[in-house]
């Protein structure tokens, strides 16, 4: 099945489900349409590639939310049929995976955003102010003192520890990134449950090597998480599971079975951050296999920073440290990115001047387990 036959197989009544596509993004695509019509008028020989190239940018993610949507009917067959190349867009959205791009301009797709044009690399990134210097794994023992005054939130951990895989020496910068993950009535409600849980939201902690239980350290991470959330759970993971196979593929990791899932809600203020690490380098969180961050804020956005970098890394006494270089996503609106938990990574601090709540950095993020 072509991209062409993809995007004419869904009816005018599903494309006009607002719950698949907004009245912005219908207009949208009403104009794509007709300019695509009028170069056909102009030049039949440009009409299917026009089309093909419409179909490439939008069909995936049309398909994706009318599966979220419609379950098992029309949008699962058309998946299912569809012969369609992802190699150059996922979810509408050119994904970047830590290999090097070939230098000079490279053609985009109309709406389709560039990758980062290789690693990235800035040896004199100034610290988050009063922090210590960049580190690759928490320092704090478990005994270490809790907050004064703050809630305590510890991740849930079930299983026991997975037994270490043998290990290759270097890991590249590798993700997967997809814009217009959720449907805009989800990204509502989702920004809405956050707004009405404000004051349930507790102090993050991090991990030590060897700790079984997280612990508070504002040296290495400061910011705000929610745990009690079924229903954003429920809608997150699910829209995971319709993309995870194709997910996998393109991280070059094998299928694997799901044993277990955590999902939080991060709130992200002024000067908050996390400095860089794994997330499952130690005994309590060895089980996590691959991690995923979506993003989300109130419009128009309020603050600055708050960056995600993810790191080339290598083995250094058993454990990965970063070389320094990274590739750089900026928080986007209804974007999710997906990485092995391996990877080392750092929040990049904050910077939101009217301190309120309401004006966070927002992410639905967590960990599916093996």
């Amino acid at each position: 099945m072509t991209p062409k036959q993809i995007l004419d197989s869904f009816s005018e009544t599903l494309m006009r489900d607002e719950r698949i596509l907004s009245t912005q993004e219908r207009t949208l695509l009403a104009n794509l349409l007709q300019h695509a019509n009028a170069a056909a008028a102009a030049n039949p020989e440009t009409h299917d590639a026009v089309r093909t190239v419409i179909a490439s940018a939008i069909g995936e993610t049309v398909a994706q939310r009318a599966f979220s949507v419609l379950g098992g009917s029309i949008a699962e067959r058309i998946i299912e049929s569809s012969s369609v190349s992802t190699e150059a867009t996922v979810g509408g959205r050119t994904e970047f995976m830590g290999t090097p791009t070939p230098p000079g301009p490279q053609p985009q797709h109309p709406g389709v955003k560039a990758p980062p044009q290789g690693p990235q690399h800035s040896p004199k990134e100034p610290q988050p102010p009063g922090k210590k210097p960049l580190r690759d794994t928490p320092p704090p023992p478990p005994s270490q003192p809790q907050h004064p005054g703050g809630a305590v939130t510890r991740t849930v951990v079930t299983g026991s520890t997975v037994a270490l895989k043998e290990r290759p020496e270097v890991l590249r910068a590798n993700c997967v990134v997809l814009d217009e993950f959720l449907a805009p009535q989800e990204l509502e409600e989702l920004t809405r449950f956050t707004l009405e849980h404000e004051a349930e939201f507790q102090s993050s902690e991090v991990y030590s090597p060897s700790a079984q239980k997280g612990v508070i350290n504002d040296d290495y991470r400061r910011s705000s998480v929610l745990m009690d959330l079924p229903a954003p759970q429920e809608m997150i993971l699910a829209r995971i599971r319709s993309v995870l196979p194709l997910v996998l593929e393109k991280l070059g990791m094998e299928a694997f079975t799901i044993a277990d899932t955590e999902v939080q809600i991060t709130a992200s203020n002024d000067g908050d951050f996390f400095l860089c690490h794994d997330d499952n380098g130690s005994e309590g969180v060895a089980a996590r296999h691959l991690t995923f961050v979506y993003f989300f804020q109130r419009e128009p956005r309020q603050f600055e920073g708050g960056e995600l970098r993810i790191h080339d890394s290598h083995l250094e006494d058993g454990r990965y440290v970063s070389d320094g270089s990274y590739q750089t996503i900026v928080p986007q609106q209804n974007q999710i990115v997906f990485f092995p938990c391996e990877l080392m990574h750092e929040i990049t601090a904050i910077q939101c001047s009217s301190h309120r709540f309401a004006d966070s950095r927002f992410t639905l993020n967590g960990w599916l387990r093996q």
